[in-house]
């Protein structure tokens, strides 16, 4: 028995060990495509277009980085918005009627966000063209 148990943790370790090498594979070939084509673009529209210089491998992955930090950071972007929605919806759904009234007239006037219907009046005080 303990024979068996020593053999299939050796068994994980080496599938650990060959899933983050084919991980640091892919970041790596990903990291040179990006970096290359990144190259190829900059180089090809920026001088021509805006009279900069042409730039090299790894400012094209400098820029690569610094766009991803500035813009979007290094998080997934997966199912951010439908926890957001089921978030929303539980606190929905815990409201009593008079909160979800209140609520409601609090966001009346708002006109463009989705909360109220287009077949209600619009209030003469935020009507267009007053």
């Amino acid at each position: 028995m303990r024979i068996l148990q020593n053999n299939e943790d050796e068994t994980m370790k080496q599938h650990h060990f060959l899933r983050a090498l084919k991980v640091l594979l892919f970041v790596t070939v990903a990291g040179a495509l990006l970096g290359f084509v990144i190259m190829q673009l900059w180089n090809w529209l920026m001088p021509a277009v805006f009279g900069l210089r042409v730039i090299t491998f790894w400012q094209a992955l400098g820029l690569f980085v610094l766009g991803k930090l500035l813009l979007s950071g290094f998080h997934r972007h997966h199912g951010g918005r439908f926890r957001w929605g089921r978030r929303m919806q539980e606190r929905w759904d815990q409201m009593s009627t008079e909160e979800r009234e209140k609520f409601r007239a609090g966001i009346r006037g708002r006109r463009g966000c989705g909360f109220v219907s287009s077949d209600e009046p619009i209030p003469a005080e935020s009507a267009p063209g007053k």
